[in-house]
């Protein structure tokens, strides 16, 4: 499946952008890249705080009807953890159903939502990503990619490659 890439300066949250968009039926399969969210979501609507240079983003597509959710989120925190891996030369460790660390430290998160619009359903995968610094959050441990990494990670490469990781998967 091949993605096309929407990037926005600041929007509210990129998963409702996805919403939106599929509302306004522009439903072809989507990522939705954003520099700075105002009111990211979390899992049981957490609030996520986005920290300008760290990477939220959301794809969507039309579901098969007979897939399971949990599937989806099975395979999104391997592709991630998989890639992660390559990239940093690091183990992490997935915490269920949907959080990525290193250590104990929380680096990655997912949130996964399903619409239906004109009776055909679509699933919306969040991915919050702490690259350049992570947010301080009492009694929680976060981390950032390039905490754990040798070098500099530019950010519009893991992108790239989150994009290839995703078409190849769906």
């Amino acid at each position: 499946m091949k993605f096309r890439i929407l990037n926005f300066k600041s929007v509210n949250s990129t998963n409702d952008v996805a919403i939106r968009l599929i509302k306004n039926n522009k439903v072809s399969p989507t990522i939705v890249v954003s520099e700075n969210q105002k009111k990211g979501r979390g899992q049981h609507g957490k609030k996520w705080i986005s920290i300008k240079g760290n990477i939220f983003m959301s794809f969507f597509f039309q579901l098969n009807n007979n897939y399971k959710i949990i599937n989806f989120t099975k395979k999104n925190c391997q592709i991630l953890k998989r890639l992660f891996m390559k990239v940093l030369k690091r183990k992490v460790t997935i915490k269920l159903p949907n959080d990525l660390l290193i250590g104990k430290k929380k680096i990655c998160g997912i949130l996964q939502e399903i619409i239906e619009h004109n009776n055909r359903r679509y699933i919306i995968v969040g991915i919050g990503i702490n690259l350049i610094k992570s947010p301080k959050i009492n009694n929680y441990s976060s981390g950032y990619l390039e905490q754990f990494s040798r070098k500099k990670i530019n950010r519009s490469y893991l992108l790239g490659l989150l994009k290839k990781e995703f078409e190849k998967n769906y």
